[in-house]
């Protein structure tokens, strides 16, 4: 059993009270991401491990508008299905309060207007705000954004590593398309401080820090562990071996 310290007493609906274990929901969001460090690193792990239901209204310089926006970005990269979605698990606030509380002002303001180049890049797509596209739209336009982002991400990977051994490009446009993907992973500003001889950390490309958040506000949500994962409350029965079928959902963890 997980020290109490470590967990985030979460209310189910059948009143029970049983306490969630948000790191171990941590630990899966991360390794769905490819097994990297969070944007905000033991700061956001904290918050998120000790994070308490949003409150509604503004969060920091989040309005009440911004925050609905984060809700469907986050509704589209985690959209109703069988389970609710990333909306009714208030996923847009949770965003707001990380990058209030957990993101150096770098990344905070790199967030932000990225929140706009979402919105442009939706208008320029489809002729539409972000609010005003349709699911279809609102998912074209992010599944290009992570594109994008992961683009960028793996420059700044190659870098950071000092991996001088890459692909070689089949033709000059290739060629010119990695460079400028290099070309915008160096223009992401150093964040935070580093010790003396220590390789500075760039910021992360602003729709990795959406897609992060919204797994995380997601999947350690009361929603996330009781309805779109299985949750058994504990102490119970032990049992050595659990039937699996194709297709059912995995275990929540729990203290």
């Amino acid at each position: 059993m997980n020290d109490t310290a470590n967990t985030q007493a979460t209310v189910p609906a059948d009143g029970t009270g049983a306490r969630i274990d948000r790191r171990e929901a941590i630990r899966r969001v991360a390794v769905m991401l490819g097994g990297v460090a969070f944007v905000g690193g033991s700061r956001l792990v904290a918050a998120v491990e000790n994070a308490v239901a949003p409150a509604s209204g503004s969060i920091g310089e989040f309005t009440v508008a911004d925050i609905a926006f984060l809700d469907e970005i986050a509704e589209t990269i985690l959209p109703e299905t069988k389970t609710p979605g990333a909306k009714a698990a208030a996923t847009g606030a949770f965003m707001a309060r990380m990058v209030t509380d957990c993101y150096w002002p770098v990344e905070q303001k790199i967030f932000r207007q990225g929140m706009q180049r979402v919105d442009a890049a939706t208008r320029k797509a489809h002729g539409v705000a972000f609010m005003q596209a349709t699911p279809a739209q609102r998912l074209a336009v992010l599944k290009e954004l992570d594109r994008e982002s992961k683009r960028v991400m793996d420059a700044q990977d190659r870098k950071t590593r000092k991996d001088t051994v890459s692909p070689r490009p089949s033709d000059a446009n290739s060629a010119a398309a990695g460079q400028e993907v290099s070309d915008v992973a160096d223009e992401l500003p150093i964040v935070g401080v580093h010790a003396e001889g220590e390789e500075p950390r760039r910021a992360a490309h602003y729709f990795r820090m959406m897609k992060e958040l919204a797994m995380l506000g997601y999947f350690t949500s009361e929603i996330g562990c009781t309805v779109a994962q299985r949750y058994a409350e504990t102490p119970g029965r032990y049992d050595p071996c659990i039937p699996y079928k194709a297709g059912d959902p995995a275990w929540a963890s729990h203290a």
